[in-house]
């Protein structure tokens, strides 16, 4: 089986629902996954995306109307959690993708042994032999192995590996014998749920080349939001229930999104005013016999008009770290270092210079000498050869993993972290420990009944608000949720110090580094720009080595539709402007309208009850001016109620145009 075979397979989705107990897990989900397409499924924890999938997969039985694919349409799925693959060797149980390429190796076997005893059937068995072996070729048999062996090696596992035994792997690395599996399989439509989860760096590189170049349909889900801005040419979002679709890669989907709410809150605040604007006609108008027919169009029109909700905010909470005291220019200067706990060397002859204000990432395979540089800068361990000199001013904060061992586990977390923070934090503890998933009541917490979690943002909230003008952070993304690591990422964005940056989180360092040092066989290499830009430029290197094809990121990749002219963006932006202003002028009108007939209508009943009084026709003069007054309102009122109705029809005219 081959995608060219079924290169126009496409599966649709129609009207599904799921629900679970009382709740709709799905709601009328209409969705066409066309071929080729990557696509990632995003949604907050909860929401369904790991059913869909198993939906999808046929693991969750629905409606047979719901889910319409080929006959032959073929679906694989890497679920989350670690399933059964048999007990044989790394490359053999891989190679199960292919059951019917081993089947007939098998049966090949089997004729040619045949045809050494069988003489009377041997025109029979080469016939079946010959069209076995076409088949066998058709479908990739001879180089299968070969295939295989690339695929598992791309996903870190080494020729000493391939026979060893799967049960002797850990859940992990069963998971990754699995996905070499599916891969080699290129079904029509490929399920990942979060495969990001058992992949360091370097297999992640590579399973984004090789899925850049699948020839099926994708559909996955990850909290890797790199990954996904790498791969994905749609976004699916799942929210209560329903699914929205954006068009681009995440980044796109971050923009757009923002974008449609701002719009939507605008429209909602839109549509309040005009369903003021008629209801006030309504209440004007509602007694009077020539206005009838107008009245009930408008109380129509406000039965019919759609409901517009604002979106859902999320609580944000932000907060922003400071250097207490600004460090010289030169904060780090390493010389011709050389460091070796036993042999070999882990830093060979390395040099190296930071300035105020740098925030960069230090990246490179695990084991490559991250942490030991790291610590080497925090005075933990000291070169064995050559120079590493702080600036003047410079004071180190220093985030790792193994800080958590430093914590007073009799302190509350409040206490833990106050007594490291700069007294500019002192007044707001409580709402900044909220960013690290910490409420007002876990606060008052004593450290030492926290799990390993916890603990390890206990130790981030010390260094963070600390008063360091230096900050070296290994991991720091670990045991966040999105929106903490969002507030991280703002808070160090506007961080005024120098910041050394290790994380497998490849979206925040992009977001955060200007410069990326990699260490690579205990050497330095830098690179100016983004951790995009230092990928790009290290993969356009070693593309003498890997034959993967890299594709044009999709942020990058031009429009297809034709591009608008100089003049004809002029001449829509100033008719945009026009109608604005056309608006703002109705508006205007209509406001300044209503305060006129107000004040006339308060006049009129002040005259009318002036009139009233017996005192008043005592005072001929008197009584008729308040007799030309009260004719004069008469007379302007209905002018002012006609202009007043008008403008508001011109307004709901224009606004049908612009909707």
């Amino acid at each position: 089986f081959t995608n060219t075979e079924n290169s126009i397979a496409m599966l649709q989705i129609n009207g599904l629902t799921y629900e679970i107990g009382e709740r709709t897990l799905l709601r009328d989900i209409q969705w066409s996954i066309h071929p080729g397409r990557r696509i990632a499924l995003i949604g907050p924890n909860g929401a369904g995306k790991t059913t869909l999938l198993r939906i999808l997969s046929g693991e969750i039985e629905v409606s047979a109307r719901a889910i319409q694919k080929p006959r032959d349409y073929s679906i694989g799925y890497l679920p989350q959690e670690e399933i059964a693959i048999g007990m044989g060797s790394v490359l053999h149980m891989a190679m199960q993708g292919h059951r019917e390429v081993l089947d007939m190796e098998t049966e090949m076997e089997s004729i040619h042994q045949q045809l050494e005893t069988q003489s009377e059937q041997h025109e029979t068995l080469l016939k079946k032999l010959g069209d076995l072996e076409s088949r066998y070729t058709l479908l990739g048999g001879y180089d299968l192995e070969a295939r295989t062996k690339k695929i598992l090696m791309g996903l870190g596992f080494t020729t000493n590996d391939f026979f060893r035994s799967v049960a002797e792997l850990s859940g992990g690395w069963r998971m990754r014998v699995y996905l070499a599996r599916l891969l080699l399989q290129e079904p029509d439509l490929l399920l990942l749920d979060e495969p990001t989860n058992h992949l360091d760096i370097p297999s992640l590189e590579w399973l984004e080349l090789y899925l850049k170049n699948f020839s099926g349909s994708i559909l996955l889900v990850s909290h890797d939001r790199f990954f996904i801005d790498r791969l994905a040419q749609e976004i699916a979002e799942l929210s209560n229930g329903t699914l929205t679709h954006y068009s681009g890669n995440y980044h796109f989907y971050e923009r757009k999104k923002k974008l449609i709410q701002e719009q939507l809150v605008k429209r909602y605040y839109e549509q309040k005013e005009e369903r003021e604007r008629l209801e006030k006609f309504i209440n004007r108008f509602r007694y009077k016999a020539t206005k009838a027919a107008q009245v009930q169009s408008r109380i129509k029109r406000l039965e019919k008009m759609e409901t517009v909700e604002l979106p859902e905010t999320k609580k944000q909470i932000h907060f922003t770290i400071k250097a207490d005291t600004q460090s010289y220019h030169d904060v780090l200067s390493v010389e011709q270092l050389w460091f070796r706990y036993d042999e070999p060397w882990v830093l060979k002859n390395i040099s190296l210079n930071l300035y105020r204000g740098e925030k960069v990432a230090l990246v490179g395979v695990n084991g490559a000498g991250k942490t030991t540089f790291t610590k080497l800068i925090s005075g933990e361990l000291q070169p064995q050869r050559g120079k590493l000199t702080l600036g003047q001013k410079v004071h180190v904060g220093y985030y790792a993993q193994h800080q958590v061992d430093a914590l007073q586990l009799n302190h509350t977390i409040l206490q833990e972290v106050g007594q490291a923070a700069a007294p500019s934090f002192s007044g707001n503890l409580r709402d900044i420990l909220g960013v690290f998933q910490f409420s007002n009541q876990d606060a008052d917490k004593r450290v030492g009944v926290l799990s390993g979690g916890e603990k390890a943002r206990v130790s981030l909230a010390k260094i963070l608000l600390s008063p360091s003008n230096f900050l070296i952070m290994d991991e720091p993304t670990n045991h966040l949720d999105l929106a903490s690591k969002e507030a991280l990422e703002q808070a160090l964005s506007a961080y005024d110090g120098t910041l050394l940056l290790i994380s497998h989180d490849r979206y925040f360092l992009d977001k955060l580094v200007h410069r990326v040092i990699e260490i690579k066989d205990g050497s330095l290499t830098e690179y100016s720009g983004d951790y995009s830009h230092y990928l790009n430029k290290r993969q356009s290197a070693d593309m003498t080595t890997e034959p993967v094809k890299i594709d044009t990121p999709v942020s990058s990749v031009a429009s297809t539709r034709p591009k608008k002219s100089k003049e004809q963006k002029q001449k829509e932006a100033a008719a945009r402007q026009a109608i604005s202003k056309q608006r703002n002028q109705l508006q205007t009108e209509i406001k300044e309208t209503e305060s006129r007939i107000e004040e006339l209508e308060t006049r009129k009943s002040d005259l009318e009850t002036q009139l009233a009084l017996p005192e008043t026709y005592q005072d001929a003069e008197r009584t008729t001016r308040l007799q030309k007054e009260y004719d004069a309102v008469l007379k302007e009122l209905p002018q002012l109620e006609s202009r007043w109705e008008t403008a508001n029809e011109e307004l709901e005219a224009l606004l049908s145009r612009i909707r």
